[in-house]
């Protein structure tokens, strides 16, 4: 009778609970975090850039993904339709395409939690009942291997089957927050119990295999949604065996790199480089983070902290992006693609910068802002977010990009070669990773906008949007934030519901953004504003106070560190947190990329023009044009160029490759006068 009381008494907190844990990544518990999540639903965009690409998300990203992903084009669900017996075929796509078709389920939860659109739960519903049909009893899925006999399970690491089921028990936890739900949840926890008992136990046929890491952050999310300690342990096993065993090829690795390439060389504790394939180091170091935020084993976050610097002080873009080749080698000196070569090696043409790898950048960089609570972290959220993230999609959120150069010019590369890089925007991507990671990061961005302090709100992101929620200590809070951001520096946030006692509101202040100055009620207050960190307030508010933020939005030229050589002697644009560049749209016919300069004596000037790339701020300029560079052997006897000037305008460059083929930079090279 005691025993089931106390069972009783279990359900009852853990419904009651369900409320304050709705947050993307659900750390309402997490011991080893400053910063907690709000719930999904609790930040709304009501105005300005990111709720027009909210709303180009929820009535064209989204539905136009579920077009091909469920039918013909994309197959995916015809796949779980055929491992259910309710469709005959063969698996069509990629062996980590059942977990494009998570991400393609988050994304679609994500806008439900926004929209609350019947419709929406309804299609959720017919998918999961689908899924739970493929699934075998003992709770194995993955339709690359069910519907492929010649294959045994884990068979070899090559079929990523530790991929899909990260994405798998990610889209299942957040679902269950959202709508309440088991159906998908029950799924992942008979996937997941069955991993426990493969994964767990000490036997070196599996000890290397779970090097595609989401299923880290996917096993402690469902740690933090069922509390079984089980799937965190597991999850931590995970974290140590990389560089645990001898690097050797095994019947389990054929067919793929190893070493660096995976991160299995060196352990993560004593790693202080980000090497190999850069989608797999970032959501392996994401979810490290998330098992140090349940656990706080120091050496693990020293690591991610060193591993963050080294990624962000040396091998990233101007724009967020990371990994620099497609092919190439560690400085080890082993095999790797789609990932990190050498520090401050930085081709611009050839930049790969998957648009996988720049969005786990800010996956890393936003548990990173949950557990230290500093500001930079989310200034790196912010750069992926306006430029490497959004250039992987077009305006209208039907094509996509998965590689993002920097530079592009005609006739230089040979796409018949390559696999994954285009001249222009795909309507469909064969390897489909990119297109629903993108999409499931707009439709969630609200849930980063804000976090919750020990006695307060951080704000983290700028946009026009409302906020319900209740802080920590369970008190009502009522924001309103309208601005013209990106485009304009002025933020103004109203207060309109909030507890009598006083509490901290902390304002991000980026890093480009000197000589800020925040105004309550229009009194310029005596808080230190500065740039890089969070300004902190703390008073009685009331409801009906206005926070007024004024960032100067100046433009600048940034130049990279000298040891950069890709770009001696050029400079990028860079408006706020907006990077720019020059496409052939804005240039005479026949202009060759590589022949426009800048010169430090042209007036720049900022130009919001609503009627181009669905509104943006471009900058107006006067290039030059060299006009004497038509000798094109490989090396040439210079003379003094000559130049022809120009009017025109740099874009943002997340909206290059809107207004057909062409050439475009971002660098440019310089004349100072």
């Amino acid at each position: 009778m005691k025993k089931l009381l106390l069972i009783t008494l279990s359900i009852i907190l853990f419904g009651s609970s369900f409320a304050q844990e709705k947050g993307i990544i659900n750390n309402a518990n997490s011991p080893n975090v400053k910063l907690k999540s709000i719930n999904m639903g609790d930040c709304v965009w009501t105005d300005g850039f990111w709720a027009e690409r909210f709303d180009v998300c929820e009535h064209h990203m989204v539905p136009y993904m579920g077009k091909l992903l469920c039918g013909d084009v994309g197959h995916a669900l015809n796949n779980f339709k055929i491992a259910a017996g309710e469709m005959k075929g063969q698996h069509k796509g990629m062996r980590w395409h059942d977990g494009d078709f998570y991400k393609f389920m988050e994304a679609k939860t994500y806008v439900y939690a926004q929209n609350k659109d019947p419709k929406l739960l309804k299609e959720l519903d017919e998918y999961i009942r689908i899924i739970g049909k493929a699934q075998e009893e003992d709770g194995y899925l993955q339709t690359q291997i069910q519907l492929n006999p010649k294959v045994d399970r884990y068979e070899n690491r090559k079929y990523h089957e530790m991929y899909n089921t990260g994405h798998l028990l990610t889209s299942a936890c957040v679902h269950y927050r959202i709508t309440g739900k088991r159906n998908f949840l029950d799924i992942a926890i008979k996937h997941a119990n069955l991993l426990y008992t493969l994964f767990m136990p000490e036997d070196k046929k599996y000890a290397r295999f779970g090097f595609n890491q989401t299923q880290i952050m996917g096993l402690v999310e469902l740690y933090r949604t069922v509390g079984d300690e089980r799937y965190l342990k597991l999850a931590q096993k995970f974290v140590d065996n990389r560089g645990k065993y001898k690097v050797e090829e095994t019947p389990a690795t054929e067919g793929y790199p190893i070493g660096d390439m995976v991160q299995e060389f060196t352990p993560l504790r004593e790693s202080s480089e980000a090497v190999g394939h850069a989608v797999l180091a970032q959501y392996y170091y994401a979810g490290a983070a998330d098992v140090y935020a349940e656990t706080g084993e120091t050496a693990i976050v020293d690591a991610l902290d060193r591993l963050w610097e080294n990624i962000t002080d040396q091998k990233m873009y101007v724009t967020g992006a990371t990994g620099q080749t497609h092919y190439g080698a560690s400085t080890n000196r082993q095999m790797i693609e789609e990932g990190f070569i050498d520090s401050y090696m930085m081709p611009n043409m050839t930049a790969y910068n998957e648009t996988c790898a720049n969005i786990c950048n800010a996956m890393f960089s936003k548990r990173l802002l949950d557990i230290h609570g500093e500001s930079k972290y989310a200034d790196i959220m912010e750069l992926v977010e306006f430029n490497s993230g959004l250039s992987g999609i077009g305006l209208e959120g039907e094509d996509y990009y998965y590689a993002n150069p920097l530079r592009v010019i005609n006739g230089t590369r040979d796409y018949k070669k390559l696999v994954t890089e285009f001249p222009e925007r795909q309507p469909y991507l064969e390897c489909f990773c990119c297109p629903p990671n993108l999409v499931r990061t707009v439709a969630k961005l609200s849930g980063w906008a804000y976090s919750k302090s020990e006695n307060g709100i951080a704000v983290n992101l700028y946009g026009g949007n409302e906020l319900k929620t209740t802080l920590l200590d369970g008190s009502k809070l009522e924001l309103a934030q309208v601005t013209n951001y990106p485009w304009e520096g002025d933020v103004n946030i109203t207060i309109q519901k909030c507890k009598k006692d006083a509490f901290d509101m902390l304002f991000r202040i980026p890093r480009w953004a000197k000589g800020t100055s925040i105004k309550v009620n229009g009194e310029t207050t005596t808080t230190e504003v500065k740039e890089g960190q969070f300004a902190s307030i703390n008073r009685k508010w009331r409801k009906g106070d206005v926070i007024t933020i004024d960032m100067p939005m100046e433009i600048t030229m940034v130049e990279g560190n000298t040891r950069i050589e890709e770009v001696r002697n050029q400079v990028a644009i860079k408006r706020g947190p907006i990077v720019y560049c020059i496409e052939s749209a804005d240039l005479p016919e026949g202009t060759k990329i590589t022949d426009v300069y800048l010169s430090s004596a042209n007036e720049m000037k900022a130009v919001y023009k609503k009627d181009l790339l669905d509104g943006v701020t471009v900058i107006e300029t006067e290039v030059l044009i060299r006009t004497n560079n038509n000798d094109e052997t490989m090396y040439k006897t210079v003379k003094k160029p000559e130049f022809t000037k120009f009017k025109t305008q740099l874009v943002p460059n997340y909206a290059w490759s809107n207004r057909g083929q062409g050439e475009m930079t971002v660098f440019l090279p310089i004349i100072w006068k």
